[in-house]
């Protein structure tokens, strides 16, 4: 096929222009009508990679809420309910923004009724195993080779509740996971390490303990901090459970 029928063929589908083709033509116009454009008025395309956080749930909205409002609040529900990932999520968010300078994540090391011994290697490597779940939330908000990066720089930082005594936590935002295995003692020196500038969310599970019966503390707590102004307590139930439905069945009768 010739270039000239090419062209009146291009012409005929609607495809090209033919005043683009003249002789004294040195410049030709890609066309743009037809496909991808990048002038700015093309808003067809989704340009943002981040997941845009949303609640699913009336309970995961009050959270979220509690998170923007409140320096200091206590995530209370039972499994599947978002608690650690929107905490994570709206401590990455914060992270990013600059909000805060750093990220402090701290959880009980407390085995779900199997001892595994003891760990090898350093502070991190023996604590990896029980911040599963919260590495889980970062790499899911963050690349893991951001994640790496970040915690190489110490703007997400790794903290002991054993090692937390005696410390103040300026312009950071901690999220203390399964609270529900800290003891009332503990509990009350980890909500008393908040400094200026920072926020903290406690998230767990009064009913699914690994402590002895009685020993956890995280239910008293609460209670006593829900009369307490600017401080929130959001209690999620099994109508904000966003695993399996599944999930929700056997909470409820478990």
């Amino acid at each position: 096929m010739t270039k000239r029928s090419a062209i009146k063929r291009q012409v005929r589908e609607g495809v090209l222009d033919s005043r683009e083709f003249t002789q004294d033509a040195k410049v030709r116009r890609l066309p743009n009508h037809a496909g991808w454009s990048p002038y700015p008025s093309n808003d067809d395309r989704e340009q943002g990679y981040l997941k845009t956080l949303k609640p699913k749930s009336d309970g995961q909205a009050e959270l979220m809420t509690a998170v923007d409002h409140a320096n200091l609040v206590l995530a209370l529900g039972p499994a599947g309910t978002g608690k650690t990932y929107l905490a994570v999520a709206k401590a990455v968010e914060a992270l990013e923004a600059g909000k805060v300078g750093r990220i402090v994540l701290s959880r009980p090391a407390v085995e779900a009724g199997e001892s595994i011994g003891f760990l090898p290697g350093d502070m991190e490597d023996k604590l990896a195993p029980y911040l599963r779940p919260l590495y889980d939330a970062l790499s899911d908000r963050l690349s893991m080779k951001r994640v790496k990066a970040l915690m190489a720089e110490g703007l997400i930082e790794i903290a002991p509740i054993g090692y937390m005594r005696g410390r103040t936590l300026n312009n950071a935002f901690i999220v203390v996971d399964e609270a529900q295995n800290c003891t009332y003692v503990q509990l009350k020196m980890l909500l008393t390490r908040l400094g200026w500038h920072s926020t903290m969310v406690v998230t767990g599970d009064p009913h699914q303990s690994d402590l002895l019966p009685g020993v956890s503390g995280l239910s008293d707590i609460a209670e006593r901090l829900e009369a307490v102004p600017d401080i929130a307590v959001v209690r999620l139930a099994e109508r904000d459970i966003v695993r399996h439905p599944l999930v929700a069945s056997m909470i409820g009768v478990l």
